[in-house]
């Protein structure tokens, strides 16, 4: 018989990937325990209340904001140190300057210790590795060593799946899917730069209007 109160706990950013990400762990079944981070970014505030709104329309169970401090001592990002430029250019070769250092395998380090608390059985990040900017934390087979990794360090009881539904799709179809699963577009935020109106320049802006394009609808954002 399948466990009717399965829990999944999903890392939500308040951005697009995320929140659809967690819309697909509800559709799934599972009861949702929300998790974010608040760790010194540009855009902290902002990307807050987005997690709040998306928090809210699933439902969730339970809800997790954390405070990471230690990241602005590290700085070596534009995300999060304010003496390095966020590029405006367009998407380069490389890891670009916003990669904040293993910052996805210290969110799952934390996300595992609150599935082990309570007896979560998924973890569900919205990692994009095709279509992202370049962030080696973002890739498929680096989250699947993770996976096994996370499971040598816990309890025997504990077995816990990373999921990643969006990391092989494209931007546009994450736009798709996100309309038709009616993910709440218009309160998420992508931002690198602006709490106010989003800039359209960043890595990030530049993604997504790529995919709103591309998917042939409008983004519900207000852009300077």
């Amino acid at each position: 018989m399948k466990n009717v109160n399965k829990k999944a706990v999903c890392i939500i950013s308040g951005g697009m990937d995320s929140a659809l990400s967690a819309t697909i762990a509800k559709n799934e079944g599972y009861e949702i325990i929300a998790l974010h981070f608040n760790y010194g970014q540009r855009t902290q505030q902002k990307e807050l209340e987005a997690f709040r709104k998306i928090a809210k329309k699933l439902e969730c169970i339970e809800s997790y904001e954390i405070d990471l401090d230690f990241f602005k001592q590290i700085g070596a990002s534009a995300l999060i140190d304010n003496s390095l430029e966020v590029p405006t250019g367009g998407i380069e070769e490389g890891i670009p300057i916003t990669y904040v250092p293993f910052r996805n395998g210290i969110f799952i380090s934390i996300a595992t210790a609150i599935a082990e608390k309570h007896g979560a059985e998924a973890l569900y990040i919205g990692v994009v590795e095709e279509d992202s900017s370049g962030y080696p934390d973002c890739r498929d087979t680096y989250i699947k060593s993770m996976e096994q990794s996370i499971n040598l360090g816990t309890k025997d009881e504990t077995k816990l799946a990373i999921k990643m539904p969006l990391v092989h799709m494209k931007k546009s179809e994450i736009v798709s899917k996100a309309i038709e699963l009616g993910v709440p577009l218009e309160d998420t935020w992508s931002c690198y730069k602006n709490e106010d109106r989003a800039c359209g320049v960043c890595d990030s802006c530049r993604l997504r209007l790529n995919g709103f394009k591309v998917a042939g609808v409008s983004d519900p954002l207000e852009y300077e």
